[in-house]
């Protein structure tokens, strides 16, 4: 590579978009299992911002001495192997870090990380469609998961946030599972949220099976199932407290290679729907935040290191 530094975007205090750096940090060469790859794009999510804002911080999830790196999802080329690694030099993937403590993250030119965690990123699809895949992908993936098969008797299903990042996906990906979905958004996304296939509401009365709270109502979402039904959110340090016999889960959204590889199939098929809004050099990752914290866009902002 020549080089023997790359750039990072960190938090040392966290203050909200004015408190990010950008730094220079030494290459690291990847051990056994592992890949360094040069990073494409990564996608700006709601959790960067948290993290940038020090919510995590004050929660105690993080606990890092120097400073903590920015960046949950990413792709790029693979440009170093470990021992162990099928994964060839000059191949595109896509992939996710998770964990709130953690000195590195995605905002950067370059990252070693777990090839086992990757996946392919599908010809044809490029590769800033692709970084905005994995971790809302993975996390409506696994909040399916939790909610399992739809029972028989009782399949509604109630997607909050239906054209929000997770709720897009959440919405398509329930249906595989039996789930009669109705997405909860705003009349303007009416048109996308049914081209998901997915029926439509701006206000949803109680009464529903289950709910899978993209939007992150928390007790607002909770009181919408009906007695026995199911609630996943997305919040797991603050999950609502059970009531009326309800199940109440939190998704907690970690790596998976395999999984990633079958989403980025359905994307690069136009099964399942990628929304880039802008993608801005890495130098502007506080402007991003900045209008990523005002709410409202459809679609990611993307940096480009």
């Amino acid at each position: 590579m020549g080089t023997s530094t790359f750039r990072t975007a960190v938090v040392r205090t966290p203050g909200g978009p004015g408190s990010i750096e950008i730094i220079d940090v030494p290459v690291v060469e990847p051990g056994p299992g592992e890949v360094r790859v040069e990073i494409a794009a990564a996608s700006v999510n709601p959790v960067d911002l948290g993290v940038a804002g020090g919510l995590f911080h004050a929660m105690g999830l993080v606990n890092q001495p120097e400073h903590t790196g920015l960046g949950w999802d990413f792709a790029g080329t693979v440009v170093a192997t470990g021992r162990g690694v099928d994964l060839a030099v000059g191949t595109r993937t896509a992939g996710m870090v998770a964990g709130f403590d953690r000195d590195f993250g995605t905002y950067a030119e370059q990252l070693v990380v777990t090839a086992a965690d990757l996946a392919v990123v599908p010809d044809g699809l490029d590769l800033v469609a692709a970084s905005t895949v994995p971790l809302n992908g993975l996390a409506a993936a696994q909040i399916v998961d939790l909610l399992g098969d739809a029972p028989t008797d009782g399949n509604r299903l109630l997607v909050t946030g239906a054209a929000g990042a997770v709720g897009a996906y959440l919405a398509s990906l329930a249906q595989d599972r039996g789930w009669h979905v109705t997405g909860l958004a705003r009349a303007e996304d009416e048109e996308f949220v049914r081209s998901l296939g997915a029926d439509f509401t701006t206000h949803a009365e109680p009464g529903w099976d289950a709910v899978a709270d993209g939007a992150a109502l928390q007790e607002r979402g909770l009181a919408l199932v009906r007695d026995g039904g199911a609630f996943v959110g997305v919040q797991p340090s603050a999950e609502p407290a059970t009531e009326r016999g309800i199940t109440v889960h939190a998704v907690v959204a970690h790596p998976d290679g395999p999984r990633l590889a079958n989403l980025l199939a359905r994307v690069a098929s136009g099964e399942l729907p990628t929304r880039v809004h802008a993608v801005v050099p890495l130098d502007q990752v506080a402007e991003a935040h900045r209008a990523v914290s005002k709410g409202g866009i459809r679609g990611r902002y993307v940096l480009k290191p």
